[in-house]
């Protein structure tokens, strides 16, 4: 397959298989474009062009990646298949032969293209202007956000110590034409190059990339480990080199056939207050103070094309994104941990706060041993709840983990809980930015048999009783008779002001009512056969997946929700037995969900029939 010049080049491509509508309608970035784009991914609708945007001088494009046959348009093949290609290759390479090589001469040739090629110019630098971001059709996704985000800008930064490149997708505010923030999350290879610049007092020049290749974007979003260049694996990708230029105003190397280049510096001892911001675990992330982006330069394309993307409560396009770059690069894992045959971050539940493990346990423990391994590994690090499962499980298969949770997990011997470690700095649930809890269930087949407890043959009907055990209680759902869902009443913020910014007094001395049902349901005898009770707040559907995976694994921590129907202390050692409980309900100090508003959602019904003709 002939690689994509540009992202001018992929939409073209997309249209061609009719998988790209143009909106000739005028459409606000503004909180419009995001309940237009959210509606035509639920309804299974082709990306989106808008041609015209209110107040803006360029064309808009979104939901370029948000299915899956889009994702192999733009790959060429399945992502799966070339992650087994690309481990089957490296496998056979140790040690390298010349017969490995001779018989892996396409996985070879991606290799050789990896080299990045330096060009004299490119079409990324047609126009060169003055910065003016109130030209760009740049959106506010959410009615709560602090102002307009860039939010598909790829930041090319570069090592100050020995100029290694990194790239990367943060969120920008943007705060006037020529200044924005630099949202550098922990464990980010931009945040690392900063900091190294701010240690050395050296001036940090940066570019950032709007609307390149597809192969370029799965590179920047991959989970690559530190220090691999990512423009090296966009060439590996698209199976060509990738054309890098000098830019225009700074000494550093930009894409060649990018939409737009924006350049400019971040001053090492400048920060400004950045948010709040609707994110990918379907909350908004507080304000908080980050560093500042002075942009001195914009360079573009003739006729460019502004790539924008929504995140929110999934599912949203990043789904289709973070599970084509796990299904590449997954199978590295074994690289380093032979006993992992699959691993499977969920998407659900923001990709980092669930990952479920498949290991072929050669001596006991082994799981365990993998799990706090991958606990240290490079962005994995920020994973807040890993279940390990035998190899013959299938990952991907909530229902089949759940199981296995039923069958071999026991909190005495099986359950760990790390706290006070470094966190995704959206995770909201700790109150502390950075700072949290992590905890490892292994539910793996052990080498020794245990006696297991009898079934209970009434659970049922006793958890069809619960609604009148206590009258907060408003639904429950039992799911493989090993997780109950318990729905109760639990006032849910509609605005920011709604959400209280000094919560951990305040939680203290005020339990939340889902952890006080929680608590009296551990107690209750004729639900110790049960695996776990989560009690959820009232905007979770217990009854979707994709909702009660949202709804429980981004609204807890580990180290203060998660609690059990016997604990106590040997020692400074924590010992678990019974039913684990996870207050998962919303609580003061949360930010708020997202919810569009009304008024956007009454406008665009006006104008969804005449966009779609």
């Amino acid at each position: 397959m002939t690689p994509f010049s540009s992202l001018s080049d992929f939409l073209f491509e997309l249209e061609r298989n009719g998988e790209l509508k143009r909106i000739p309608v005028e459409v606000d970035p503004v909180l419009e474009s995001t309940e237009i784009s959210m509606r035509a991914a639920k309804e299974g609708k082709q990306a989106i062009l808008f041609e015209r945007c209110a107040n803006a001088k360029f064309p808009l494009a979104m939901n370029m990646y948000s299915s899956e046959k889009r994702i192999e348009l733009a790959l060429g093949k399945h992502p799966e298949q070339l992650g087994e290609e690309l481990i089957r290759f490296l496998e056979q390479m140790m040690p390298p032969t010349l017969d490995a090589l001779l018989n892996n001469k396409p996985i070879v040739k991606r290799f050789l293209s990896s080299r990045p090629k330096k060009v004299s110019g490119g079409v990324s630098q047609e126009i060169m202007s003055q910065p003016k971001l109130s030209d760009l059709p740049i959106q506010k996704c959410w009615e709560f956000d602090g102002g307009r985000f860039i939010t598909y800008g790829q930041v090319f930064t570069y090592d100050p110590r020995n100029g290694k490149r990194n790239v990367g997708i943060y969120r920008m505010h943007v705060f006037d034409d020529a200044t924005t923030g630099m949202h550098w999350q922990i464990q980010k290879g931009g945040g690392f190059h900063f900091y190294q610049a701010q240690k050395l007092q050296k001036e940090f020049p940066l570019a950032v990339a709007l609307g390149t290749d597809p192969a370029m974007l799965f590179a920047t979003i991959a989970a690559l480990p530190e220090g691999i260049d990512e423009v090296m694996f966009a060439g590996f990708l698209r199976n060509a080199r990738f054309p890098m230029t000098k830019a225009k105003s700074i000494l550093l190397e930009v894409p060649a056939n990018a939409e737009f280049i924006l350049e400019g510096f971040v001053p090492l001892d400048d920060t400004r207050l950045e948010g709040p911001f609707g994110d990918h675990f379907g909350h908004y992330s507080n304000a908080a103070n980050f560093p500042v982006f002075n942009i001195k330069t914009i360079t573009h394309k003739r006729n460019a094309i502004y790539p924008g993307i929504v995140v929110g409560k999934p599912p949203m396009e990043d789904k289709f994104l973070g599970d084509a770059t796990q299904q590449i690069l997954a199978p590295l894992i074994r690289l380093i941990h032979k006993e992992i045959t699959a691993m499977w971050a969920y998407y659900e539940a923001g990709f980092h706060n669930l990952l479920v493990v498949a290991v072929a346990q050669r001596y006991q423990k082994e799981a365990m041993k993998a799990a706090l391994g991958i606990m240290g590994t490079d962005q994995l690090s920020l994973t807040k709840c890993i279940v390990t499962v035998s190899e013959n499980v299938d990952v991907k298969n909530w229902n089949a983990v759940l199981r296995e949770i039923k069958n071999n997990f026991d909190p005495h011997f099986d359950f760990v809980m790390i706290p006070k470690v470094p966190l995704d700095t959206l995770d909201f649930s700790s109150y502390k930015m950075n700072l949290g809890s992590k905890m490892i269930v292994d539910a793996t087949k052990k080498l020794e048999v245990r006696s297991q407890k009898s079934e209970i043959s009434e659970l049922k009907s006793h958890i069809a009783n619960l609604i009148s055990f206590d009258k907060r209680i408003l639904q429950t759902n039992l799911i493989d008779e090993a997780l109950l869902l318990v729905k109760v009443e639990s006032p849910i913020p509609k605005t920011i002001e709604q959400s209280s910014r000094t919560p951990e007094l305040q939680y203290s001395n005020t339990p939340s009512s889902g952890k006080e049902i929680l608590e009296k349901l551990l107690r209750l005898p004729e639900l110790q056969s049960l695996k776990i009770i989560a009690c959820v707040s009232e905007d979770v559907d217990i009854f979707d997946k994709e909702s009660y995976i949202w709804g429980v694994f981004t609204r807890f921590d580990c180290e203060r929700d998660v609690i059990f129907s016997e604990q106590k202390l040997i020692g400074i050692s924590p010992v678990y037995n019974g039913v684990m409980g996870i207050d998962a309900t919303w609580k003061i100090g949360y930010p708020a969900p997202l919810i569009m508003n009304d008024e956007i959602v009454k406008r665009i019904d006006a104008k969804w029939g005449r966009m779609w003709k």
